[in-house]
């Protein structure tokens, strides 16, 4: 464990052992967790938040992916084929929930954080592609202690 997560003491962080919580076998699948992050410069803290989540979640047992959002068009500037459009809303179908991460720009969520979730559609079918998931919000500030970002992400 100590080259995944260096700043961890083994002892204390233990997986947590489905037999001991239900008596039982259990043989689910992992939980799918997909994470996104809301900036594209080279050294980002909230890409770099991501990935420090994506290690525990998938010390935790998870199978993870993370969208790069590198390339994805604003919305409504390239048609919903985009390979970058597809991918994104292929993650969002695959995973049973999410962890959002985004920096706070001007006492909000960046825009590419924001094209995201606009390129996540309403609906597909009867139901929208975020219904009945787990969602983990996630704020990159720098430097004020506010909440805005998180406020806004949780609409």
């Amino acid at each position: 464990m100590s080259d995944i997560l260096p700043n961890i003491t083994a002892s204390l962080l233990q997986q947590p052992d489905t037999k001991r919580l239900t008596g039982a076998a259990v043989t689910q699948p992992p939980p799918r967790i997909l994470l996104l992050y809301g900036s594209n410069r080279e050294k980002s803290y909230s890409r770099l938040l991501t990935l420090e989540a994506e290690r525990l979640l998938r010390h935790f047992g998870a199978d993870t992916r993370v969208f790069h959002p590198s390339g994805l068009p604003l919305p409504d500037d390239a048609p919903a084929t985009h390979p970058k459009v597809i991918e994104l809303r292929e993650l969002v179908e695959w995973s049973e929930g999410q962890v959002w991460c985004s920096p706070e720009r001007h006492g909000a969520m960046t825009g590419v954080f924001k094209s995201q979730i606009d390129w996540i559609p309403l609906n597909s079918g009867a139901a929208r592609p975020s219904q009945g998931k787990t969602l983990a919000l996630l704020q990159v500030c720098g430097g004020s202690q506010s909440f805005n970002t998180v406020n806004q992400m949780r609409i």
